[in-house]
C-alpha cells in the first residue's frame, strides 16, 4: 500500500520497522509533541467499512485506557487519506520471536522473570475487561534493559469481523499461540490468553513450539486434541513444579486452566522466590493443590482464619481470674480499718 510519509500533519514516518498480513508498523515522530512513536498503518480495504471503523475505535479507546508499565500505551487513532492508523508509545528494542529464534532455548531463570512480566500486563487488562485474543511472543517487545510491553490489545477481536475468505491471512495469522476454543471458533476469555501464554512458556523452555503442523486447520486441530510432547522428556533436568505448572496451562478446558494472567503471574512469581527461600519451597504438591482448586486460591489480604495463640488466652485468663481474686480481699481491708455503723 502506498503510505503518505506524513499523517494528519502531524506524524512523520521515518522507517518501516515491521510487515504483516493486516498492517505496516513504522518508526514515526509526532511532530506536535516532538517524541517519537509507533504507527501501525492498516490495509487500504479496512478503513472502508464503516463498521470495522467504529469496533476499531472502540477497542482502541479501550485500549488507551490501559495504564501500566507493561503494556504499550496507545496515544492516538485516525485515518487520513483513507489510511487507518494507530499510534503507539515506540519502543526500542526485538520482540520476543525474535529473541527466541536468536536464543533458542531460555533458561527459567531467563524466562520466568519475562513471562511474570507478560502476566502482569495482561492481567491488568483482564481486571479492566478486556481480553487480548492474539497473545504470541511478537506482539511482546522487550527493551535493552529486559523490560517487556505487550501491544495490540483488542485487535484482534476486531479482526474477527471481517468476512471469512480473509480469516486465513488475519486470524490465522499465528495459529501456533490459538487456544482450543479460539481455534473451535468459540469466543475467548481470559483463560484464552493464559493458554496463549502456556505456548509461548513452552516455547521459551524448550526452543520450539508444542505443536507443528502445514496447515492452520491441522494446527487448530492439534491445538483441540493432541497432548504436546513433556518438557521433562526434552529436558530431564526441569523442575517437576515448572513441569505440573505448565501442564495445567495447557489443559484444553478453560475451566482446567488458572482463570486469569494474574494467577499464573503469581505462581510463577512464588516459584522463583521459592528457589531463592529453600525454606518456603513451593513443592509439586503444593502445585498439586492448586490445579485442583484454583477457584480457593486467595491472596495474602483474603479472609483467611489466622491461628489462635491459645498460650496468650490462658495467660489473659489467669490475670483476669487473679485480679477477681483480689476483690474479695480488698473488700474485707476495707470494712476492717472501716467498720459499718450500727
Amino acid at each position: 500500500m502506498d503510505v503518505p510519509r506524513l499523517l494528519n500533519n502531524r506524524y512523520q514516518l521515518l522507517e518501516q520497522l515491521g510487515k504483516g498480513g493486516m498492517a505496516v508498523v513504522y518508526r514515526a515522530r509526532d511532530l506536535m509533541l516532538e517524541r517519537l512513536v509507533a504507527v501501525k498503518v492498516l490495509r487500504d480495504d479496512y478503513s472502508r467499512d464503516p463498521a470495522f471503523l467504529d469496533r476499531l475505535y472502540q477497542e482502541a479507546k479501550a485500549a488507551a485506557n490501559l495504564s501500566h508499565p507493561n503494556i504499550v500505551t496507545v496515544h492516538d487513532f485516525g485515518l487520513d487519506n483513507r489510511q487507518l492508523f494507530i499510534v503507539m508509545e515506540y519502543v526500542p528494542g526485538a520482540d520476543l520471536k525474535m529473541l527466541i529464534k536468536q536464543r533458542g532455548r531460555f533458561s527459567p531463570d531467563e524466562a520466568l522473570p519475562l513471562l511474570i512480566q507478560a502476566c502482569a500486563g495482561i492481567g491488568y487488562a483482564h481486571r479492566a475487561g478486556l481480553v487480548h485474543c492474539d497473545v504470541k511472543p511478537q506482539n511482546m517487545l522487550i527493551t535493552p534493559d529486559m523490560r517487556l510491553k505487550v501491544t495490540d490489545f483488542g485487535i484482534a477481536r476486531v479482526l474477527s469481523a471481517i468476512h471469512h475468505q480473509e480469516r486465513s491471512d488475519v486470524v490465522w495469522g499465528s495459529p501456533q499461540y490459538f487456544s482450543p476454543e479460539q481455534a473451535s471458533g468459540a469466543t475467548p476469555s481470559p483463560a484464552s490468553d493464559v493458554y496463549s501464554l502456556g505456548v509461548i512458556m513452552y516455547e521459551m523452555l524448550t526452543g520450539s513450539l508444542p505443536f507443528h503442523a502445514s496447515t492452520a486447520a491441522e494446527l487448530a486441530r492439534l491445538h483441540r486434541e493432541a497432548e504436546p510432547v513433556p518438557v521433562s522428556e526434552i529436558l530431564p533436568d526441569i523442575s517437576p513444579t515448572i513441569e505440573q505448572i505448565l501442564t495445567k496451562v495447557l489443559s484444553k478446558q478453560p475451566s482446567q486452566r488458572y482463570r486469569t494472567a494474574d494467577q499464573l503471574g503469581r505462581l510463577l512469581l512464588n516459584f522463583g522466590n521459592a528457589k531463592n527461600s529453600p525454606a518456603l519451597a513451593l513443592t509439586p504438591e503444593a502445585v498439586s493443590a492448586t490445579v485442583i482448586a484454583p477457584a480457593m486460591t486467595a491472596t495474602p489480604d483474603s479472609t483467611s482464619n489466622p491461628e489462635i495463640d491459645w498460650v496468650s488466652v490462658g495467660l489473659g485468663l489467669v490475670a483476669l481470674v487473679a485480679v477477681l481474686g483480689l476483690v474479695p480481699f480488698w473488700m474485707w481491708v476495707y470494712f476492717v480499718y472501716n467498720p459499718p455503723i450500727r
